[in-house]
């Protein structure tokens, strides 16, 4: 059976660990969880937990630089795009909300437009966690390397468990019926007060 490439994007470090950059690692610790297994570093420059099913992976680059990683990866592992999964933070989403999708523009978000250009395509499965725009006049570069709010923080468990409730989906089910099942049950809650 060939595997899955699962690759959560974040900034390695313990300062940017609560950040809503960092969703994405978020899920891939919660995927490990799952797996009763550790991350163990990768000459790939990433930390990496091999599964029956997939390969899990956190590049250790920073965000703008992921695509390396992932590049070297697919190379290692010998998986095509077709078989790769991405979870990141996504500003035009709004907090609560998850959505799977194939392909598309990277919306300005760094870690997805390093990995079209190392891997040549942009035909990869994103999971897609919302953190919402920023408030006011907030520059989004600014807000993304910000902690979730303390009103987010008591849902982000929930919403981390469910992407990668999202992220298994893909692998089991394909797009279509995890978009089914996951986009008509968005969590229900409010964003941060304004």
């Amino acid at each position: 059976m060939d595997r899955w490439l699962i690759v959560g994007l974040g900034n390695p470090g313990p300062g940017y660990a609560g950040n809503r950059h960092n969703a994405g690692f978020m899920v891939l610790d919660e995927l490990a969880a799952r797996a009763g297994a550790r991350f163990k570093a990768h000459k790939s420059r990433a930390e990496v937990l091999e599964t029956r099913a997939a390969v899990l992976a956190k590049p250790l680059t920073f965000m703008n630089l992921s695509g390396g990683p992932v590049k070297a990866l697919t190379d290692f592992y010998k998986i095509g795009p077709d078989r790769i999964i991405v979870v990141h933070d996504e500003l035009d989403v709004p907090y609560g909300a998850l959505r799977a999708k194939l392909g598309g523009g990277d919306n300005g978000h760094n870690g997805l437009r390093s990995i079209t250009k190392s891997l040549g395509t942009r035909d990869y499965l994103r999971v897609r966690f919302g953190i919402g725009r920023p408030p006011g006049r907030m520059d989004p570069a600014a807000y993304v390397l910000k902690d979730f709010a303390t009103a987010e923080r008591k849902d982000l468990p929930f919403l981390v468990d469910r992407a990668a409730d999202v992220a298994e989906s893909l692998m089991e089910r394909g797009l279509e019926a995890t978009q089914n099942d996951f986009h008509r049950a968005d969590l229900k809650i409010s964003g941060p007060p304004r």
